[in-house]
């Protein structure tokens, strides 16, 4: 039997509608309104929308994005309408 420290637990970030993903997986949360002035975020998220590389969790207005990890090694990001405070409250949530 595993001690309880032993055990994996995996735990899950809501990011609106249906889509929960694996807190293991996320690279960064980002603020879409503060990053997408740049010209490099404008490029990355550029790269990765034609590389087909982004799910879009809603239809509304969105407010972050979330670069993960993929099953593959490589990369996706995630469109949400959640800002990035609410975010960062339920990830807090979960690892505590």
């Amino acid at each position: 039997m595993r001690k309880k420290s032993e055990r994996k637990t995996l735990m899950f970030l809501h990011l609106g509608n249906d889509y929960l993903i694996n807190t293991k997986d996320i690279i960064g949360i980002f603020d879409i309104e503060n990053t997408s002035t740049s010209r490099f975020t404008k490029d990355f998220l550029s790269a990765k929308t034609s590389g087909k590389k982004v799910v879009s969790v809603s239809y509304e207005m969105p407010k972050s994005f979330i670069l993960c990890t993929d099953d593959k090694g490589g990369e996706v990001l995630y469109i949400s309408q959640i800002s990035v405070s609410t975010l960062r409250k339920r990830a807090s949530t979960v690892t505590e």
